[in-house]
């Protein structure tokens, strides 16, 4: 069948190609192939295109709103939009966190599933530590709290509304039992937390007072225990073999029917990311003198965020994989504006993992394993702002940090990232720790809460960014290793029959023709084994 061509809506037949591709031209068709060119790239890039758009938009209207000198209540309602937004990211947080661990953990073998966790492990570490190293450095070189003694919350006019006594022990205690939690229906909306009963008794030196910790549970998803029992559900269900295939399929659908829903909410992000950037800045207090009185402050922790994410950790992913770290970022723009706009690593996630799946080709399998685990423990972004803040209130209280105190800041720094709740100000509580574990005030914590919705936005990106390098490292790793093990194989494959003369000495997996057994004129069927 002759193939047709068309020409302005005529029908030729293919042996008038030529006359009918010389028509084509001659009537226009470039220019109507680049109006397809750029159609098709709106089309394939509108969600980030609408996504960007309204940050701006957003920027626009909340400056535009701020001058009516809104009420409370119609703040309340003019922020609406936005949470709802939020509301349906944080619907989707629990299905979609179980489901695609347990899919992810069961999918992958126990071999490569501890291979890939320690490599996971080891890589959240390092860059963590790496990143509270750069914020001290950089807090000794920018002294953003040397000659801010005389500032406080007061002069402000910032209400003191952080109250901080936990201990330090406590805190880490803490942690270990939300990643062990007593009731997992519970664990989905409450999280343990210590709290403490003041008693006082008469002893024969005196009135004595005890604080006794006493435990008990506040509103906020445990996502660490979640995360550690999803993960051990799908290595058990994968030991099950053939009995748990069903539960497997089972959350394999529900995961690839959460998906469906991300893509969903995705085209409410851009009207939602409007409403929650205008609302901020309408909201907000008197930003030009808390810049002014804060500024190296912020610009410190700002500053640490560029440096860590536009130069440490695309190098650490180029140093793996010799791929270009911007190209890969490219396709995360959407998630990270999310990020940027939500303040929210948990809330982010579902975008993630959609992007870096559809726009970078990661495996689901591994996206859909490290992620989750990543919105969870990996906190670079808020290891580099809880550093600055150590340092900051330090310098402003004129206390010299010695050797040993940059140390515990470090350590508690990156232990404490971990249980930071991926929520907008999770990381400002978790400073009271580190503040406690040195010795220093935390009477001060006002003023870091009072910028703290400016440096979040940034900290939550580099949160979520180095989540992606991850799961892109990771991706490549095991691209590797599985390119390796094939050509393994196919290196040692050999025909193979019985060697009937030597048949304990060899391994049953290679076994050699004997041709004094059987002669060429004998047709002897072949096989190929791997001693693999």
């Amino acid at each position: 069948m002759e193939k047709p061509c068309e020409s302005n809506g005529h029908i030729g037949k293919h042996s008038d190609y030529t006359a009918c591709q010389v028509e084509d031209n001659a009537s226009g068709a470039k220019p109507r192939a680049s109006g397809h060119k750029c159609a098709h790239f709106l089309k394939k890039n509108a969600i980030v295109i609408l996504t960007v758009s309204g940050v701006l938009v957003g920027v626009g209207l909340g400056m535009a709103v701020r001058r009516m000198n809104l009420t409370k209540a119609q703040m309340t309602y003019f922020a609406f939009p936005g949470e709802m937004l939020l509301r349906m990211l944080k619907m989707i947080i629990l299905p979609l966190v179980v489901c695609s661990l347990i899919s992810g953990a069961a999918s992958l073998d126990t071999r490569s599933l501890g291979k890939l966790g320690g490599i996971a492990v080891g890589y959240f570490l390092v860059t963590t530590l790496m990143a509270s190293g750069l914020a001290i450095a950089l807090g000794f070189i920018i002294k953003p709290g040397a000659g801010a003694d005389a500032l406080n919350s007061n002069a402000l006019g910032i209400e003191d509304t952080v109250t901080t006594n936990k201990e330090t022990v406590d805190s880490f205690l803490d942690l270990a039992r939300n990643l062990m939690p007593s009731n997992l229906v519970a664990a989905a909306f409450r999280s343990y937390v210590t709290e403490y009963v003041i008693h006082t008794r008469n002893t024969t030196e005196g009135m004595v007072v005890e604080k006794i910790p006493v435990g008990t549970e506040v509103d906020g998803m445990n996502i660490l225990g979640l995360v550690l029992f999803a993960l051990i559900l799908g290595v058990a269900l994968k030991k099950l073999g053939p009995e748990g295939e069903e539960l497997i399929r089972f959350f394999s659908a529900f995961n690839e029917a959460t998906m469906v829903l991300v893509s969903w909410i995705m085209w409410y992000v851009p009207v939602g990311i409007m409403f929650l950037v205008g609302s901020k800045l309408v909201e907000m207090g008197d930003i030009v003198l808390l810049v002014t009185s804060l500024g190296k402050y912020i610009m410190a922790s700002i500053l640490g965020h560029i440096i860590h994410g536009g130069i440490v950790l695309p190098l650490i992913y180029f140093a793996f994989t010799r791929k270009n770290p911007f190209t890969f970022l490219l396709g995360l723009i959407t998630p990270f504006t999310t990020a940027f706009a939500t303040c929210s690593s948990s809330a982010t996630l579902p975008t993630m993992i959609k992007c870096i799946e559809e726009n970078n080709g990661v495996d689901k399998r591994i996206s859909r394993f490290i992620l989750p685990i990543g919105a969870t423990v990996n906190m670079d972004g808020a290891a580099i702002f809880q550093c600055m803040a150590a340092v900051f209130i330090a310098q402003m209280n004129n206390v010299d940090l010695n050797a040993g105190q940059i140390f515990t800041i470090l350590v508690t720094a990156t232990a404490s990232s971990v249980g930071a709740a991926g929520i907008p100000a999770g990381g400002v509580l978790t400073i009271a720790i580190i503040l406690e574990a040195i010795g220093l005030p935390t009477n001060d914590l006002s003023l870091i809460l009072a910028v703290d919705w400016i440096v979040d936005r940034t900290t939550t990106v580099v949160n979520v960014e180095g989540d992606a390098f991850g799961a892109g490292i990771l991706h490549h790793l095991n691209q590797k290793e599985a390119a390796k093990n094939q050509q393994e194989l196919n290196d040692v494959y050999v025909e193979a029959v019985p060697n009937l003369k030597s048949e304990a000495e060899t391994s049953p997996l290679v076994m050699h023709r004997d041709q004094t057994l059987n002669p060429p004129c004998i047709a002897v069927p072949e096989s190929k084994e791997s001693v693999l």
